[in-house]
């Protein structure tokens, strides 16, 4: 066997060494830092918490009781912070809200038993962690943890508590929670009352974590002999109105998302917490129907650091519409002080402020809050103490004991807070409510997430998007329901064809952002890696099933195969199942299927579902039934198999479906079909992205410290190159 040469070993060298940079690049050069850090110490007058033993920092602070969470997009931290909230206003207990990334673990076994520890942990996909508890989750669910004692049990002297959240559609339901709580209890912790479990998939999150909560305090209570008081609103932040400034002043935030932005000196690595300002290079409508929009648009990100593969995902950072910011600030009584300059001041020193001050009343809510977001009964019920009027609190009151009544007046039409406010209180102004409880009981705002519908191979420097625009109309409302997102989007587009005041379905937007800096038709952008993936050799099948704008990550994979077809390489056969209402009003990207089937020649075929075209309604699940053969084939010839839209019905069904062709078509039973089915899925073979989700993962996911582990990155490599499936986002 040849010998290595010197060139050899340098080669070889390079390469360890790139992969290294490449992997290390934002843990340990390259680092976006936390972009309020500086904010928060020069408003706060707090130093930041260097430590990351999770005890030390208890006694420091004299907690007693740390809410850890395990959130993607803020439901699970939201949910934590709650808890915390409630556990020191109604039983005085001393509580802080901890992310599971912060902090290590090996000394979790010295938490003294007269503290108590929470678990809010959020699925993704297969049953796996989010991005911030991947850690947290390989260490204590591994076979022998190593703790900084001795202790027999290593977690004998642990009381905790855990709620978990999850999506019934998916198999490995709440697998999370479910793990985590078997793992403490075998290292001998003691779980005290149920572990919660809340159900994204049946809508009923919020009302599961009110019922899950509620006899939890009942036995935490007993165990820890605590003892309940009338809860009495105790503010985490102080507003301080800064008279010496105006907006105008360069150190206001308007909207900004961190310094480097404020200073116009913004750079890499573009992510969660630091987009990209990018331009618009291209955008149209793909629908023809007059009261329905669908987007599709290209964002230019050629000069900025972000790259993707076909597959993954862009994020939109969206802001809030300019009708529903003035209703925000009109029923709270802020409308004239609007543009007045505050700062935010964390009165905890565990608390983080959730977005960069001094700013303003009309920046914190136009940017930073999720003011049409449903608002959540729990909220309601905080608010009572501040309503205008003794009727108004009476029914607030109501409102938030009942949740009944709750559904029937404000889950049903889908109110958010402005909108609840008004509807309790008429025309009377909320002016009593602190504006530190909306920032508590506010969500921050979220980027949202659109699978890419371009692939990196044929564009490298522009991103596809592919939106329906979201609006509809729901019995008890006045107005229609509309999509935060996209109707920014479509203002966009419009201001982009040269309307000089777009007006998406009534809603006007701040479209050239703070200080002028998205003029020129820009979006705030980032780019989430996905594991939703090709397979790596071209030459095998694919089968996928995409209704609807579900089809985006599909017009991907399709431009794709077709370039490596064009290039000479040798694609295997390609099944594209695609449903939509009528073919003459919303059949996506029509024309480019056609280009698409001339380069790919008998490789391609796409069968499509015209819903309302015909006496009958005929959707995707219809249309892979009858190719039940050729399906049933092409498995057997380990086809990867791909599904893109509803989660709650189509996405099940088809699973069911693919059961029922495999049991059919092989003459086998149907119970082993399934086991089957689930066995591709397992392999990879069978990949799912859908539409009501809780977790996606994302880059974020990678080195992160000495405690990544093997298989951590072994994942991280595996979604690289395609050998994943795709799973769920929040």
């Amino acid at each position: 066997m040849a010998q290595p040469d010197t060139l050899d070993l340098v080669v070889l060298a390079a390469i360890f060494l790139g992969t290294i940079a490449y992997f290390t690049k934002g843990t340990y050069w390259g680092i976006v830092q936390d972009p309020y850090a500086s904010t928060y110490s020069a408003a706060n007058g707090n130093k930041a918490g260097k430590t990351r033993n999770i005890v030390e920092k208890m006694e420091e602070s004299s907690k007693n009781c740390v809410v850890f969470y395990g959130s993607q997009t803020g439901t699970a931290e939201d949910y934590a912070s709650r808890l915390a909230k409630e556990g020191k206003s109604r039983f005085g207990l001393e509580t802080m809200v901890a992310d599971l990334e912060d902090y290590d673990f090996e000394n979790l076994d010295t938490l003294p038993e007269d503290k108590i520890a929470m678990f809010v942990l959020a699925t993704y996909g297969e049953g796996e962690p989010t991005d911030n508890a991947v850690d947290f989750y390989e260490f204590i669910t591994g076979e022998d943890p190593s703790f900084s004692e001795a202790s027999d049990p290593a977690l004998g002297n642990l009381k905790f508590v855990a709620f978990g959240l999850g999506n019934n559609t998916y198999e490995h339901y709440n697998s999370m929670v479910r793990s985590v709580t078997k793992s403490l209890e075998k290292l001998g912790a003691a779980r005290i009352g149920a572990a919660g479990e809340g159900d994204d998939g049946a809508g009923t999150m919020e009302e599961d974590f009110l019922a899950w909560k509620d006899p939890m305090w009942t036995e935490l209570s007993e165990k820890m002999g605590l003892e309940e008081r009338e809860a009495v609103y105790e503010p985490v932040f102080a507003i301080t109105e800064r008279d010496g400034l105006t907006k105008d002043a360069p150190e206001v935030y308007l909207g900004e998302p961190n310094k480097m932005h404020l200073e116009g000196t913004s750079k890499g690595p573009y992510n969660a917490h630091n987009p990209y300002i990018a331009p618009i290079a291209e955008s149209r409508e793909v629908f023809t129907v007059k009261d329905r929009n669908c987007l599709h648009m290209e964002v230019d990100i050629s000069g900025s650091n972000l790259s993707y593969q076909t597959g993954d995902h862009i994020a939109v950072w969206p802001t809030n519409a300019g009708k529903e910011v003035d209703s925000f600030l009109d029923v709270t009584g802020l409308l004239p002080k609007r543009d007045a300059v505050i700062g935010v001041k964390a009165l905890d020193p565990t608390a983080k402020v959730p977005f960069p001050t001094p700013t303003t009343y009309d920046a914190i809510i136009r940017y930073h809050m999720e003011i049409c977001a449903p608002v959540s009964r729990q909220f309601i019920a905080t608010l009572a103490a501040f309503a205008p009027t003794e009727d108004a609190k009476v029914e607030m009151t109501k409102l938030g004991s009942d949740k009944d009544y709750f559904h029937e007046k404000i889950t049903n039409r889908y109110l958010n807070i402005a909108q609840a406010l008004r509807v309790v209180g008429g025309d009377e102004k909320w002016t009593a409510i602190p504006f530190s409880a909306f920032i508590e009981g506010v969500n921050k705002v979220q980027p949202r997430y659109y699978s890419i519908s371009s692939s990196s191979l044929v564009q490298k420097q522009k991103i596809s998007i592919t939106a329906v625009v979201e609006t509809m109309d729901v019995p008890g409302r006045e107005d229609a329901l509309k999509g935060v997102t996209t109707n920014y989007l479509l203002a966009l587009k419009q201001k982009q064809h040269g309307d000089p005041s777009p007006d998406p379905h009534g809603l006007t937007y701040d479209i050239t952002g703070p200080r002028n800096k998205y003029d020129g038709i820009h979006v705030p952008v980032h780019v989430r890696h996905s594991n939703f993936k090709l397979p790596s050799d071209p030459s095998k099948p694919v089968i996928m099933v995409g209704p609807g704008t579900g089809v985006a990550p599909f017009r991907a994979f399709v431009q794709e195969r077709a370039h490596q077809a064009k290039s000479g390489e040798n694609v295997g056969r390609t099944l594209l199942f695609f449903g939509c209402r009528k073919q003459t009003e919303d059949f996506l990207y029509s024309e480019e299927w056609k280009t698409y089937g001339k380069d790919l020649g008998d490789k391609f075929e796409l069968i499509t579902a015209f819903s309302r075209e015909g006496p009958k309604k005929v959707y995707v699940q219809h249309r892979l039934h009858e190719r039940a053969k050729e399906v049933n084939e092409l498995l057997q010839q380990k086809a990867y198999f791909y599904v893109c839209g509803d989660a709650a019905n189509m996405a099940r069904e088809i699973n069911t479906i693919l059961g029922k062709i495999i049991s059919e078509q092989r003459g086998i039973p149907e119970t082993k079909a399934e086991e089957i089915v689930k066995g591709m899925r397992s392999a990879n073979q069978y990949q799912v992205s859908v539409v009501r989700p809780l977790q996606h993962p994302s880059s974020r996911r990678l080195l992160r410290g000495t405690q990544t582990s093997t298989q951590t990155l072994t994942r991280y490599l595996r979604r690289m190159f395609g050998h994943e499936p795709h799973t769920k986002y929040d």
